[in-house]
């Protein structure tokens, strides 16, 4: 007979997507709150540190996680298209611009409260990044289409990869520093970099020409490349490289083989949603109440110094670039996601035996703030923006 404790914990992660998902419906009917948001608070809240619900050892879904990740890096990759950037350079230009903004501002204010020179870099580097997870699933979820729309997509997947950049070569010398071996911080953030780069770019060459080969370019792929993305994100995270660079480099190369993904694709369909759920329920859940409190001053600065550095950089080149100062200004407001990216990342650091969870404390408190309120932000400013269908149910 199994035990009741056993059987509980067994439960456990389904009970959870479940309390997670009629909570998200319920909100969303009600007060039209974005059903992530739900999703965060329902996940912190039933966290091992919390009420309990779910257990303590989270390993087996950290590889779920980066999957659901992974899909929609896969889709916010296929949507960037690469003759824009190049025939508006001021678009990358102002994404370089924040960036670099956030990464300053973030770094003086961890000096500042006392953080040491690599923390305080880590914290920088990983607060330039914006989330394409969180954006994407608001835009899905609202039905959007406009500049605003399109923009804070690509500068989320430009962001990203600048972010994982800075934060493998600051990681490569956190690791020096510890190890004092030059081949493990230079595998820890060149060759890393490199790895996860050429195999998402091998698979959005392979999978298009597989299609091809099946004469199936024309149908319904979502079932290819769903499998397509599992496959590379589990081997990224085998090899313990970067699922969110190797999930980002295939969507843009499959992109750019020519390969059209149908409407009802959007997203990944049921799976997609479900994944969704189990992501960012895992997020919230990765969060302790005692870092929350610890790091909240900080935190709250970080995000203060974070939005202001991302509308100031993004309005700065707003007419260059071609769109309005309060065009610019939405954008901002629109890239304030970040913590589904760096719990992710962080969580990832652990393969390679350096723990920067309970190090960086302040980034709880700016992740779980983020995490909830960060899609509000992002649904608001896509509807001032007029690019939110009129539509009586959302």
């Amino acid at each position: 007979m199994i035990e009741l404790a056993q059987l509980f914990r067994d439960m456990a992660w389904p009970i959870a997507i479940l309390i997670a998902w009629f909570a998200g419906e319920y909100a969303y009917q009600w007060i039209k709150l974005p059903r992530i948001s739900t999703y965060a608070v329902v996940g912190f809240v039933l966290a091992p540190t919390q009420i309990g619900l779910l257990p303590q050892t989270q390993a087996p879904m950290l590889l779920l996680a980066n999957i659901a990740f992974g899909l929609m890096l896969f889709e916010c990759g296929y949507r960037i298209n690469l003759r824009w950037l190049r025939a508006n350079p001021w678009l990358a230009a102002s994404s370089l611009t924040e960036s670099a903004l956030t990464f300053v501002a973030v770094y003086i204010i961890a000096s500042w409260f006392g953080l040491s020179l690599a923390n305080a870099l880590l914290l920088a580097t990983l607060s330039m990044a914006t989330s394409p997870a969180t954006i994407l699933r608001i835009i899905n979820e609202q039905r959007s289409a406009g500049q605003v729309t399109e923009r804070v997509l690509h500068l989320a997947a430009l962001n990203c990869v600048l972010s994982v950049l800075a934060f493998k070569i600051v990681v490569g010398f956190v690791v020096l520093q510890t190890s004092g071996s030059l081949w493990q911080a230079t595998y820890s953030s060149l060759i890393v970099l490199v790895m996860s780069l050429l195999l998402g770019a091998i698979a959005g060459a392979l999978i298009p020409a597989l299609l091809r080969l099946t004469k199936r370019t024309g149908q319904d792929c979502t079932l290819a490349f769903t499998i397509a993305v599992i496959g590379i994100v589990a081997l990224a995270h085998s090899l313990k490289l970067s699922p969110i660079l190797t999930a980002l480099m295939f969507g843009l190369s499959a992109r750019h083989h020519r390969i059209v993904l149908a409407t009802s694709q959007r997203g990944f369909g049921a799976l997609g949603d479900l994944l969704s759920i189990l992501l960012f329920v895992f997020i919230a859940s990765s969060l302790e109440w005692r870092h929350v409190t610890a790091g909240v001053g900080l935190g709250f600065a970080i995000i203060m110094a974070r939005q202001i550095a991302k509308i100031g950089g993004i309005t700065l080149f707003a007419h260059l670039s071609g769109i309005s100062l309060r065009k610019g200004v939405l954008i901002g407001v629109a890239s304030t996601p970040l913590s589904a990216f760096v719990i992710l990342v962080l969580e990832q650091t652990r393969y390679l035996g350096i723990s920067l969870v309970d190090q960086l404390s302040s980034l709880a408190a700016a992740a779980l703030s983020i995490e909830i309120f960060g899609p509000i932000l992002v649904q608001r400013a896509l509807v001032w923006a007029n690019e939110v269908p009129d539509r009586k149910e959302f």
